[in-house]
């Protein structure tokens, strides 16, 4: 038995279908990878524990032989049984964590690890007592909170929001995928975890069916057809991706709905990224979330238009409608997840993320003449001013590491040891600091190395090795136009700073390097620009905690687990 179906909340209680008495909350039955439970659940990589640290109560877990055998103990929930049992709530986060985590392996091509170091994450269903939900790298853990309905004596449980935990969960897999994403950069890089967390959460949302066949429901029921006229991309914008989110967030506007119901109305325009109303974290990753979806309605649309009408009758097959919205956002959510191995590991722009998603979906479709994913993405995000960072203007993808009268070193680099050591590849970055122009006079460490073995959609299989290394430069702030980088006026002459810079390397199956993805430390404009940004923020005030890291900024509260569980894992 290689997996394992458990019921979910689809989307979030507020999502129901159904009338009258026999309204019910909309649930779907979901596929994981298959592993004996322990109580908890617990597994491999996730260990729920259920403590209310605001009341100081430990839920008690359904035993292990609840899920022996691949049981699921919650098949067609009541909705008494969705809002108030404990138990479910827990087999409810474990099952959308792992089916997360599974996602990532499978469109990365290998195990995915927790920043933290440590084989499971902790999930507390129902941490604490707030309109909160959040990733806390320090207690390795996923935290969710409860908070009572504005109206009636309803508590509300962000625990059973399937939007807010791929949010959180995003959070902790990009950590692992790049910690140094959590540095203090320009407003793109916070901007960025917030919005791919976003578009995460919204493309695994449609690729549920169950959620796709109830944003398409009519009030007259469920026709067994669509009409083209619902079917066009301003009316999928409207009915189907704007729909979801207005259902979304209702009572949780406060953790994830508003800035979602933002995202899919914000209008394409150049002018946003220079809205000072849009540099905040937050509000900057709506522009990041309005230019994937955009994408996507466009792909979906495009898509749509070439199935055939019911009967002649200018409508299509509602089954066919909500298998085409699936499979979309199965594909464009694919590809944002392997584009983050494109991506350089420090400073992250949007622009940089954008030729990243060209050339990762590029390598592995060379062919794209059917979808036009890239066409689709390339356009949206330059109607909201994000251009590709590479020089390649045409494609946008990234240009090869050197040109071709250069070539690289690989004497002495074993091609077995390339895809496994951090010291091989430092030997190959390092005989290759010239012609690959890495800053000689910074500490430089490599990060990781990550065979990988990608699965196209037709089949077919890349094989590449990622790897991942970063540099830093400390110096004060009068020694800064050795660099030929001015200093932000004001800025002390000897106040002590750190520029960052670092690259990511692709190799091919024969150990020859395709890419070579990076932010230099000596690039002038770049380091300009963030420390300005940073000057312009505070960081560099007296006070100012330089330590924290993304979940101290992104949460409003921490919480201590309880004696006993602290270090476990």
């Amino acid at each position: 038995m290689r997996t394992r179906r458990l019921t979910i909340v689809a989307e979030d209680p507020s999502l129901q279908v159904g009338s009258g008495d026999q309204r019910r909350i909309l649930t779907a039955e979901v596929e994981i990878p298959y592993e004996e439970l322990a109580e908890g659940p617990r597994g491999h990589r996730v260990h729920v524990i259920d403590y209310d640290s605001t009341s100081d109560t430990i839920y008690a877990p359904l035993p292990a032989e609840a899920y022996a055998n691949g049981q699921d103990p919650f098949l067609n929930p009541t909705n008494e049984t969705i809002l108030n049992n404990p138990n479910f709530h827990a087999q409810n986060v474990y099952a959308v964590v792992m089916r997360t985590l599974a996602r990532f392996e499978r469109a990365l091509g290998r195990r995915v690890e927790w920043s933290f170091g440590g084989h499971q994450i902790y999930v507390a269903p129902h941490a604490f007592s707030d309109a909160n939900a959040f990733y806390s790298d320090r207690d390795r853990a996923l935290l969710f909170g409860y908070f009572p309905a504005a109206e009636g004596n309803q508590m509300i449980f962000t625990c059973l929001s399937h939007d807010v935990i791929v949010h959180e969960v995003t959070h902790a897999l990009l950590d692992g995928l790049r910690q140094r994403y959590t540095d203090p950069s320009s407003p793109d890089q916070a901007a960025f975890h917030e919005g791919f967390a976003d578009v995460v959460a919204l493309l695994s949302a449609f690729s549920i069916p169950e959620v796709v066949r109830a944003a398409l429901e009519s009030k007259r029921g469920v026709p067994q057809s669509v009409s083209r006229s619902l079917l066009t991309k301003e009316a999928l914008r409207k009915s189907v991706l704007l729909g979801l989110a207005l259902q979304l967030g209702s009572e949780l506007s406060g953790v994830r709905g508003e800035a979602l119901r933002r995202s899919v109305q914000l209008r394409p325009g150049v002018e946003w990224l220079q809205d000072p109303f849009y540099c905040q974290a937050h509000r900057r990753g709506e522009i990041f979330v309005a230019a994937m979806m955009n994408a996507f309605v466009e792909v979906l649309s495009n898509g749509l238009a070439t199935l055939g009408d019911v009967n002649g009758k200018g409508a299509l097959d509602r089954g066919r409608v909500v298998q085409e919205c699936a499979d979309t956002a199965e594909r464009l959510l694919n590809i944002c997840i392997r584009a983050i191995d494109y991506c350089p590991p420090t400073d992250l722009r949007f622009g940089d993320f954008l030729s990243a998603l060209i050339t990762s979906d590029q390598e592995i479709v060379p062919d794209d003449s059917r979808y036009r994913f890239r066409d689709a993405i390339r356009a949206n995000f330059q109607a909201f001013g994000i251009a590709p960072a590479s020089g390649q203007v045409a494609s946008g993808a990234w240009e090869p590491p050197v040109d071709e009268s250069q070539r690289l070193d690989y004497t002495g680099v074993h091609f077995e040891a390339l895809r496994q050591h951090h010291d091989e590849v430092f030997r190959f970055l390092w005989q290759n600091r010239g012609i690959l122009k890495v800053f000689p006079d910074a500490y430089t460490k490599v990060l990781s190395v990550r065979p990988c073995s990608r699965v196209g959609p037709d089949g077919f299989i890349l094989e590449e090795t990622v790897a991942e290394y970063y540099q830093v430069l400390t110096l004060k702030a009068r020694e800064l136009k050795r660099l030929k980088i001015e200093k932000p006026a004001n800025m002390p002459e000897d106040l002590e700073i750190k520029l960052y810079g670092g690259g990511a390397l692709i190799f091919d199956e024969y150990g020859h390097l395709k890419y070579h993805v990076r932010n230099r430390i000596d690039n002038r404009n770049l380091q300009q620009e963030r420390l300005q940004s940073l000057w312009d923020s505070g960081y560099f005030d007296q006070g100012f905690n330089s330590g924290q890291r993304f979940s101290a900024l992104h949460l409003a509260r921490m919480v201590r687990w309880p004696l006993g569980y602290a270090g476990r894992g």
